[in-house]
């Protein structure tokens, strides 16, 4: 399950994805639109912003905006950046990989390879959900 933070995460770059390109949303602003605690979404938006997705601008009319296209920032992005692994188990993981401690032979585990294709099911399901197909909808 995504974890409270992603779900926020989402919500807010649904939100700004759906603002004019020039705008710059203020945080308060985010907040009372998409119904996210204001100091839970300060948090998330530096998040984003240290991960590249949006941009900020400090001042009187300062705020966030989308850095990165709604086009390019996929479920599978933000899930990474919050939640991490989208495997099940480290074995599987693409990004997150660790050898478990209990396995004889990785090559012959019928988990593990079970779980890969678990793992690339819902990568591909994710890498094709963009901010932009969410907001279509």
């Amino acid at each position: 399950m995504l974890s409270h933070k992603a779900k926020y995460a989402l919500k807010a770059l649904l939100y700004l994805a759906q603002q004019e390109e020039t705008h710059v949303s203020r945080t308060i602003e985010i907040a009372e639109a998409a119904s996210i605690p204001k100091k839970f979404l300060e948090q998330i938006l530096l998040d984003l912003k240290r991960g590249h997705f949006v941009g900020s601008k400090q001042g009187k009319f300062g705020g966030y905006y989308l850095l990165k296209s709604k086009n390019d920032i996929t479920l599978a992005d933000i899930h990474r950046l919050f939640d991490g692994a989208i495997a099940l188990l480290p074995c599987a993981s693409l990004n997150f990989y660790e050898r478990c401690s209990d396995c004889v032979d990785e090559s012959e585990c019928l988990l593990r390879h079970g779980l890969i294709t678990i793992r690339e099911e819902t990568l591909k399901a994710m890498q094709g959900i963009t901010i932009a197909s969410l907001v279509k909808k």
